[in-house]
């Protein structure tokens, strides 16, 4: 059984946060059921405990593909991906504690649209450690949100990694990291690079990962647009562009790589490249715009970030990442914009909370 209720409260750190609070109760009134809320769901569980006590918070970053390059849809519907993934100071916090429940709420930009039931991969996150070890996963876990939901940045995927290391801290179960990427990659493609962090290439469904070097700080700066974009209808929109052509394999760009491994900015972004921006933009013609509105401005390089509808953008420093920044918010093809440096850590335990 599991309780689920939803918090918007207003961050310091993101004043575009929502103010206001919703949640959801058996019993409830019509007409507080009729605002907009979470629902409660039923969380299967399995055998074990849950004192209560302290809890653990960790903080999981967002990442940005570099490179995308998408082989054709297999027989199984996946693709094939050579994914060069770059963790980027973009952060949410996952917080842990012993509970009754199972129980998710999550404050931070955009909370409303974040699900709070067992298709959150924070939940399944949980789910899938405690059945690995007969532990029910009776835990409130709290999403401190500040990665852009929705956009292409593996937000979901980082709760997901973040819900599996504070969990596992929560419980001592001390898991190697091995361990913990393999249920990592039962969760979802991106889920492993989120516990990982720093940069890494991506095989297979980018599950696989073969970690990078990177030899400096680049500078960025994140567009994010209104509304989402489904991974699976911009894959989609790419089978559709791309039938009855020769899709290449996907490999790595070997100049790319090599551009990471000096840090140089400016052959990092001649590089640049994602397979799934022609989808992308096909499905939101308007992020051209938003693409052109940073170049214009300055960035050394743009691109469509994973599946979108996050735009990317590569600059100098940090000063022409503020110029950046300032442009594209000034030209009003974005709804708001993050600057950010690279690489990041992965999903690191940064605390202790009171339960």
């Amino acid at each position: 059984m599991s309780a689920v209720e939803r918090t918007e409260t207003q961050a310091a750190r993101a004043p575009e946060a929502s103010s206001t609070q919703a949640a959801w109760a058996p019993g409830a009134s019509s007409t507080r059921a009729a605002r907009k809320q979470g629902a409660r769901t039923q969380v299967p569980g399995v055998q074990g405990a849950g004192a209560r006590g302290a809890g653990v918070r960790v903080r999981v970053p967002a990442k940005v593909n570099v490179q995308l390059a998408v082989g054709a849809a297999r027989p199984d519907g996946f693709h094939d991906l050579a994914n060069v993934f770059l963790a980027v100071g973009l952060y949410d916090e996952i917080t842990v504690t012993p509970a009754d429940e199972l129980r998710i709420t999550c404050s931070g930009p955009d909370a409303h649209q974040v699900p709070l039931d067992e298709s959150n991969l924070a939940a399944r996150a949980a789910i899938a450690l405690g059945a690995r070890h007969g532990i029910e996963p009776r835990v409130h876990i709290h999403i401190d949100k500040d990665i852009p939901v929705a956009g292409g940045m593996a937000g979901g995927s980082a709760d997901g990694a973040g819900a599996l290391l504070a969990c596992d801290a929560l419980w001592s179960l001390g898991s190697s990291r091995e361990e913990l990427l393999a249920l990592c990659s039962e969760l979802g493609s991106d889920v492993p690079f989120s516990l990982l962090g720093g940069a890494a290439l991506g095989t297979g469904r980018g599950e696989r990962l073969t970690p990078l070097d990177v030899g400096g700080a680049f500078h960025w700066v994140f567009a994010v647009a209104d509304g989402g974009l489904p991974t699976p209808a911009v894959y989609g929109e790419f089978d559709r562009l791309t039938e009855g052509t020769d899709v290449p394999a996907p490999a790595a760009d070997p100049a790319l790589v090599e551009a990471l491994r000096t840090g140089d900015p400016v052959a990092l972004a001649a590089t640049l490249a994602n397979d799934l921006q022609p989808a992308a933009l096909s499905l939101r013609p308007s992020l051209a715009d938003t693409l052109t509105a940073g170049t214009a401005a300055g960035a050394l390089g743009a691109l469509v970030s994973g599946s979108g509808p996050t735009t990317a953008f590569l600059a100098k420093d940090e000063d022409a990442a503020t110029r950046v920044a300032e442009a594209l918010l000034a030209s009003g093809t974005c709804r708001t914009v993050r600057v950010a440096p690279a690489p990041a850590p992965g999903a690191t335990v940064v605390g202790a909370e009171d339960g």
